[in-house]
């Protein structure tokens, strides 16, 4: 008789995580934090954030968590239509990551020890703006309610990364309003 799954993140790890993201102010330590308790709570290899920059159209690394510097400086990852989880904006699992024909650097991953990959879209409303990518050394199956749980916590983080961004924006627009001579800014 088959053993039953077990899920991995339970509801204490996942509040931990979803408070941390509703309340961190700064948001580099916030990724830092959001990579480091992944790896702790599915006691896996490594995760990364990666941000899809719309003009270079690849994915730019902002935090990461037990993966070394030379794996994560294998190349540039190309985005937007040529991955799937950008296409369909659901997460996609990689059962045999030096195998599959959709990985870019099988050979990077191989010498990593990387054997599977967990690729999760973090969204605002359904626009993706990168992914939360959790690397795993050995072969993956991972409960339904763990997927929907990191989904949903990569879903938190999209909001989280959109508000920041627009608040950066308007602090330039105040930045940029101070500067304009007195007799230009009277009126607005």
């Amino acid at each position: 008789m088959p053993k039953e799954l077990q899920r991995k993140i339970n509801l204490e790890q996942f509040k931990l995580i979803s408070y941390a993201i509703s309340t961190y102010e700064d948001l580099n330590v916030l990724n830092a934090h959001i990579v480091e308790s992944i790896c702790r709570s599915f006691n896996v290899k490594g995760c990364s954030i990666f941000l899809f920059d719309e003009h270079e159209k690849q994915l730019f690394r902002v935090s990461s968590y037990g993966i070394s510097e030379d794996y994560l400086q294998k190349g540039p990852i190309y985005a937007a239509d040529a991955l799937e989880e950008f296409k369909t904006g659901q997460p996609v699992l990689f059962t045999d990551f030096q195998h599959d024909p959709r990985v870019q650097y099988p050979e990077a991953a191989a010498k990593e020890g990387i054997v599977a990959m967990l690729s999760v879209p973090i969204r605002c409303k359904s626009h993706v703006l990168g992914l939360l990518k959790i690397y795993h050394s050995e072969k993956w199956i991972l409960h339904s309610e763990d997927l929907e749980s990191i989904r949903i916590l990569a879903d938190h983080l999209g909001l989280v990364i959109e508000n920041n961004g627009l608040r950066n924006f308007l602090e330039e627009v105040k930045m940029a309003m101070r500067s304009l001579p007195k007799r230009l800014s009277q009126g607005l």
